[in-house]
């Protein structure tokens, strides 16, 4: 009976070893993001910019690819009310990751769609090439978020 009891122990044991492993195996973290943002909504955009930076934080180089109104982010002359609870508009909180070492880019076809030119970015914004955009996003290392 004891034998048994042992057998029975040392097979549960034996079973249960591969999905502790397992479970072991999903702790990786991932050490860059692409956070895609197309709203016009000013509470979407400031949660992704929240995000984005609580993301950083925690160590991840995160990449914003700015697209239709979200592009008007990354202009000299944007203006939005600011969100509580931290009164901040999510174009500060851009212009936050910029500054702690995150990227952004307006899409292809934000400023011949616009009135704007690259002039009129923000420093440190640049203009996102589609085989660049691609391969990030198409890269099984890198996670891409959508707003």
């Amino acid at each position: 009976m004891i034998r048994k009891l042992k057998v029975l122990g040392l097979t549960a044991l034996l079973i249960c070893v591969p999905f502790v492993a397992q479970a072991d195996n999903h702790k990786e973290t991932v050490d860059e993001v692409l956070v895609i943002l197309s709203s016009d909504s000013l509470q979407t955009q400031g949660m992704a910019m929240v995000l984005s930076n609580t993301m950083a934080e925690k160590g991840a180089k995160v990449n914003v690819l700015l697209c239709d109104k979200a592009g008007d982010l990354a202009l000299k002359s944007y203006e939005a009310e600011p969100l509580k609870p931290k009164n901040v508009t999510p174009g500060q909180m851009l212009r936050g990751l910029l500054k702690n070492g995150g990227s952004a880019k307006v899409c292809a076809l934000y400023l011949p769609n616009s009135e704007n030119t690259k002039d009129d970015l923000i420093e440190g914004v640049g203009v996102a090439m589609p085989p660049e955009m691609a391969g990030q996003m198409l890269n099984p290392a890198m996670r891409t978020f959508t707003f």
